[in-house]
């Protein structure tokens, strides 16, 4: 497990981890997205879709009434949003963990609502607002694929300008 914390001072920057973590995403992987209410959660799976290049013409909207939206690219992107659903039945009632192994790279907001069927293998990300544009994000990786992406990203110039730009 790799655990790093990552000051966002600007949009440029959040957008920026999105399109490394996109980028960097193979099918069957996870990312789960906490935060309050406008941390910006759909902004980073926005940019994230950026990375694995969803047409410009598929935008990004948060799935809070529909729970799930997919979107073609390099991988199809699945973006869920749990926010409303109360337990974890619910889940597979909808048949959502089909897509939580699938062929696609699977975003999900408001992970918390999984309970037991949280994944294993994980890029957990917490989203924290500091101001209007400026946020802090908790990263842990949990599983060794995510390990070294995170490890390679870190050793990278991209990264680098990641953490020390505003």
């Amino acid at each position: 497990m790799i655990a790093l914390t990552l000051p966002l001072p600007s949009l440029r920057l959040t957008c920026a981890l999105g399109r490394c973590l996109g980028e960097a995403a193979r099918p069957g992987e996870i990312i789960t997205l906490a935060g309050s209410l406008g941390a910006g959660k759909t902004t980073l799976t926005q940019a994230i879709g950026q990375g694995l290049e969803v047409p410009p013409s598929c935008y990004i909207t948060s799935p809070t009434f529909s729970i799930l939206h997919e979107y073609p690219g390099r991988l199809p992107l699945y973006h869920l949003d749990l926010y409303r659903l109360s337990e974890e039945t619910e889940i597979e009632e909808l048949g959502l963990l089909e897509y939580l192994y699938g062929t696609g790279l699977s975003v999900i907001e408001w992970p918390e609502r999984l309970c037991s069927l949280m994944p294993e293998e994980r890029l957990h990300i917490e989203l924290k607002m500091l101001d209007e544009t400026a946020r802090l994000a908790e990263i842990t990786a949990y599983g060794e694929a995510w390990a070294v992406k995170i490890a390679a990203m870190q050793a990278s110039r991209e990264w680098q300008r990641l953490g020390s730009n505003g």
